[in-house]
């Protein structure tokens, strides 16, 4: 059965049951094998928060699988040797994963390329020889990169970065300081943001370049690991460029366009994060109604508590809510269109409702919400830090508003 009034395109259809049979015979096997060492924290991580080396080979493992099956380059572009399909796939791909996995078998995160881990349309437009010497690498899954924009004074106005790529010679010089890298300890690969035309960049008419970064470059240092949420271990690096020698075949796109680059990524990070939230929130509600169903209090089932049922059944409604506007979004886009309010709007509500969804999941649980083994306050986590990222819930309703007093007034 389906609440889904929308017949997916028979290879979209195809792609979900495919990645589906992908998760059970590749992740969920390998944490059952790997238990121990994938659920808990003293094996999962080094002393300094970095995944352990037996840790990285499973997550490359998990790559390299997918990419033999053709899921983990299936949104990259066909200019790069990826499959081509577009933001519905994206949504509908990540969506399964997230119902699917929860938060509890966490490889499945690179069953499919994230944006700022792997190959995507922010490589369409790479050199020949990026192409012909890094790209393959990612592609195979046998390398992974991460997607350095955000500075400790550039945040939500990414135009606002500091960091720059000085001309020297054919090349440039890179410079400067990088924070809130996802992917950051573990990339062979950064692709690095940076001013290099200061006047331009000034005015907000472009003047900002991506460049392609060997993470082992002389110069280009992972300052720290930074760790949220009390956590033991992080995704997340600081970095630092002391003179970075950059090559000309290292740009992305073309010189001083990088900023489009840039906002490409983050409306791919907008669509990730609403499918994400949108699959996190359907396995949290599917415990929760199971647990309804079977946890009894003053002898009775609390499925029979309207107080119980009633806050399920209001985020059933949202996440229902969450969910076509993710696929009407997807489409949108895939038809060419900016779909700029459409995208901001999506990935605003998908988030805020479906954390509360899993926050009343947790309060059906009660105490046993709370526990580790339920993997709940993981999925409570990613959603709240999914609040912020890719563009502020604040940010994202200013964007909706300066759109609408434009003109654009359809809903």
């Amino acid at each position: 059965m389906t609440a889904i009034a929308f017949d997916y395109p028979e290879e979209i259809a195809a792609l979900r049951e495919g990645i589906a049979g992908f998760i059970r015979a590749e992740v969920i096997s390998r944490h059952e094998r790997n238990n121990e060492l994938l659920s808990n924290p003293r094996r999962k991580y080094t002393e300094d928060g970095a995944y352990t080396p037996q840790v990285l080979e499973l997550i490359r493992e998990v790559r390299m699988a997918a990419a033999k099956a053709g899921y983990y380059g299936m949104c990259a572009p066909t200019e790069i040797g990826g499959g081509g399909l577009g933001y519905l796939a994206y949504f509908v791909a990540w969506e399964q994963i997230f119902r699917q996995c929860g938060t509890h078998y966490w490889l499945g995160m690179y069953a499919v390329a994230h944006w700022v881990k792997g190959p995507s349309p922010v490589l369409r437009k790479v050199t020949p020889q990026l192409l012909r010497d890094v790209v393959p690498k990612l592609m195979s899954g046998e390398h992974s990169m991460c997607f350095a924009l955000s500075e400790p004074g550039a945040g939500s106005d990414a135009a606002m970065i500091k960091t720059r790529a000085e001309r020297d010679g054919d090349g440039w010089r890179l410079t400067g300081n990088k924070i809130w890298i996802t992917n950051g300890p573990y990339a062979e690969q950064a692709i690095v943001f940076a001013v290099t035309d200061p006047q331009l960049a000034s005015q907000r008419k472009g003047g900002i370049s991506a460049f392609l970064v060997p993470t082992n470059s002389k110069g280009f240092v992972i300052e720290k690991l930074v760790k949220m949420w009390g956590h033991q271990g992080t995704l997340e690096a600081q970095l630092n460029f002391d003179s970075v020698r950059i090559e000309p075949h290292q740009l992305v796109g073309e010189l001083d366009q990088g900023f489009k680059i840039a906002m490409l990524g983050v409306g791919l990070g907008r669509m990730y994060n609403s499918g994400k939230s949108v699959g996190l929130a359907r396995w949290a509600l599917e415990q929760g109604f199971d647990y309804a169903k079977t946890r009894e209090t003053f002898g009775k089932k609390i499925a029979e508590y309207q107080s119980v049922t009633f806050p399920l059944a209001d985020s059933a409604m949202h996440v229902h809510a969450a969910h076509l506007m993710g696929l009407n979004c997807a489409q949108l886009l895939d038809r060419g269109l900016p779909a700029t309010k459409e995208l901001a709007m999506t990935k605003a509500y998908c988030v805020e409702m479906c954390k509360n969804a899993v926050d009343r999941v947790i309060q059906t649980h009660g105490a046993m919400g709370f526990t580790n083994e339920m993997y709940l306050t993981d999925a409570y986590t990613e959603l709240r830090i999914v609040n912020i990222a890719d563009g502020t819930n604040e940010v994202l309703r200013g964007l909706i508003a300066k759109r609408m007093l434009a003109g654009d007034l359809d809903l």
